[in-house]
């Protein structure tokens, strides 16, 4: 039946995404959002197989995620359609190439102009009143000192770090091996202040929290771990590091990715090649790490106004 043509094309899509493309999981479960409800909105329309579906429709469902109408959503943001059409486009392209539909009716559907933003950093004095804030010596206290300093101090993602696991680290070499997007792996330098709070934690703190039997396989070479033992969770991670801002006096909307930011931006601030940034925070494309250029541009315009006699003339 074409009804479930729809549904094992979306399978098989799947499939080819985490096989042949490498996708993380994180990314594998927005497009598998995405594309549920493009699904949803092409069943409705009384369409059920992906050779059937003409750009107009797909049209129409980009303007219904815009919009938020019927039960497509409540008005997507510009950066969150894009990703949605990414999706799709993805999937009628592997349509194509399979040989499952003539042609890829998303092609030509235009995406939504998204605002290019400026990653938001910290200052140097809110970086080191954060770090500084985190006093004990309970296991607790050692892990959130550590993962603060490896946050800041190497620029990874969120997921990479809690995904670290023990075999990963050369505290001594000082470097640590992390998977990154698309299960591509790189080596990251950590530096003292981040090696010396690893080594505390894994001296005084690890074996505190590590339960005698483990609960899942994979969580025994966790390096960062919860209180019952298990392997630290993304959402787990997001909270230390809000309850440490707060504690600080920053932002209440400090996220671990505001840490990577301010890596990149006080590394290029103080002379760091654009490549080697480039390569510290995996990014594949050049022009995504150039945004962080804006920033010390826009840091630069202030320092001369303020210092310049004619600056404001």
């Amino acid at each position: 039946m074409t009804a479930d043509r729809l549904e094992r094309l979306l399978e098989e899509f799947e499939t080819w995404l985490t096989v042949e493309r490498g996708l993380a999981e994180n990314t594998r479960r927005a497009y598998r959002r995405d594309l549920h409800r493009y699904a949803s909105f092409v069943r409705d329309a009384g369409v059920a197989d992906p050779a059937h579906v003409d750009e107009a429709l797909v049209a129409a469902h980009v303007e219904a995620l815009r919009a938020g109408a019927g039960e497509s959503a409540a008005g997507l943001s510009p950066a969150s359609v894009a990703r949605a059409l990414v999706a799709i486009r993805s999937f009628h392209r592997f349509c194509v190439v399979e040989g499952h539909a003539p042609t890829d009716p998303s092609g030509e559907v235009g995406a939504p102009r998204v605002p290019q933003g400026i990653p938001k950093a910290l200052s140097l004095e809110q970086v080191e009143s954060l770090l500084d804030g985190v006093a004990g010596d309970a296991p607790a206290d050692l892990r959130d000192r550590a993962i603060l300093e490896v946050l800041y101090g190497t620029g990874v993602r969120i997921g990479e770090l809690v995904g670290l696991d023990l075999d990963g680290l050369d505290l001594e070499a000082g470097f640590a091996r992390v998977m990154g997007k698309g299960s591509k792996e790189r080596l990251v330098p950590v530096g003292g202040p981040a090696t010396r709070a690893l080594a505390g934690y894994l001296d005084r703190g690890r074996g505190e929290l590590a339960p005698a039997r483990w609960a899942r396989r994979g969580d025994a070479e966790a390096v960062f771990l919860n209180q019952r033992g298990g392997r630290l969770t993304r959402q787990g991670c997001w909270m230390i590091v809000r309850r440490h801002a707060r504690r600080a006096g920053i932002d209440d909307h400090l996220t671990p990715h505001v840490l990577r930011h301010s890596c990149a931006t006080h590394m290029l601030e103080r002379g760091a090649d654009l490549r080697v940034v480039q390569e510290l925070l995996g990014h594949a494309r050049i022009s995504t790490t150039q945004v962080y250029t804006r920033v010390t541009t826009e840091r630069l315009r202030h320092v001369y106004d303020e210092a310049h006699p004619r600056a404001r003339a």
